[in-house]
């Protein structure tokens, strides 16, 4: 298999055949767990520590899971209630962490770049579950496998992302993700919430929902992330709703078999009509959910086999790892 990579910090450093062998990997995974094959010792006798700074019940449970389906031990870290809110800076977080011997760290922080910073202080394989507005390379992953199972490929397809893109993570890590694998990524919503920036990444953009929408294979709506706001980004939920809410009449100039994508949770009534969310002949939300452990699942496998394999060469040449 191509993947070379000790960590998993972003997409950007991935090249098209290391992200397909993950999403290949991951799909044999999806299917074996229907199968209700969902026990193995991938990761036996090794340690996963989940480090949240962010709440996030849905990532969060998704990694445990995946790590447990695969044989780790897992260890949940409450970092909300950690020596960290105590003044503990974050490399003394990553020494203390590097102590304690992990194999597989997986870390969701509010600051981009913390969990790179994190990862060049540990011996183990870290895995980013988010970091602020940078990169969830999970979530675009997982998106992939979705698409791909659900259109027969993930080349050549025309994507529309649409909604909060100055504050989303997974907007960016999916036009990484889409660009690389050679399809046509738009992204569409109020010019407060999408960044002049974004058209040097080869994107089109569209501030009239119905013109993004048209022709489109694949439409992922993005959650409005008031958290992270400090400012007047739209007028009220209700006109952002009027104009790129996702409802019947605005998606009807999509192809006829596009699919609907939210990365979750969702804002009924805000970014989406909830008729549109439940529709089990468009919607892949429930999928999406079910594709995210299979991919952290391969992305922790194969990120195991590269640490084994270094550290096999470390003990040959009698240093550390």
């Amino acid at each position: 298999m191509s993947f070379r990579a000790n960590h998993l910090l972003g997409i950007e450093p991935l090249d098209r055949d290391e992200i397909t062998t993950i999403i290949d990997l991951a799909d044999s995974y999806a299917a074996s767990n229907r199968r209700g094959n969902t026990r193995r010792d991938v990761l036996a006798g090794m340690t996963q520590i989940n480090m949240f700074f962010e709440n996030s019940t849905r990532t969060q449970s998704s990694f445990e899971l995946a790590g447990k389906r695969l044989g780790a031990d897992v260890l949940n870290m409450s970092m909300q209630t950690s020596s960290v809110k105590k003044g503990e800076t974050l490399i003394d977080t990553a020494l203390t962490l590097n102590a304690m011997r992990p194999d597989l760290l997986v870390v969701r922080h509010p600051h981009s770049g913390a969990v790179d910073l994190l990862a060049q202080k540990v011996d183990c394989a870290v895995l980013n579950a988010g970091d602020g507005k940078h990169e969830h390379p999970t979530q675009a992953l997982l998106d992939a496998l979705t698409i791909r199972r659900a259109k027969g490929r993930i080349e050549g397809l025309s994507v529309a992302i649409c909604g909060d893109v100055t504050h989303s993570r997974v907007a960016r890590s999916n036009i990484l993700l889409l660009g690389k694998l050679g399809n046509r990524v738009r992204l569409v919503g109020p010019p407060t919430l999408i960044p002049g920036a974004f058209k040097d990444m080869g994107v089109e953009i569209y501030d009239d929902m119905r013109a993004g929408l048209q022709g489109a294979d694949v439409v992922m709506m993005l959650r409005l992330q008031r958290e992270r706001m400090d400012g007047g980004f739209i007028p009220s939920e209700r006109e952002y709703y009027h104009r790129y809410g996702l409802d019947a009449d605005k998606l009807s100039a999509a192809k006829t078999d596009a699919i609907v994508m939210h990365p979750g949770p969702m804002n009924r009534g805000v970014e989406i009509d909830g008729t549109i969310a439940d529709d089990i002949h468009r919607s892949v939300i429930q999928a999406q959910v079910e594709m995210g452990v299979a991919v952290r699942m391969a992305a922790m496998d194969l990120l195991a086999r590269n640490l084994r394999a270094r550290r096999g060469s470390a003990a040959a040449d009698g240093t550390m790892v």
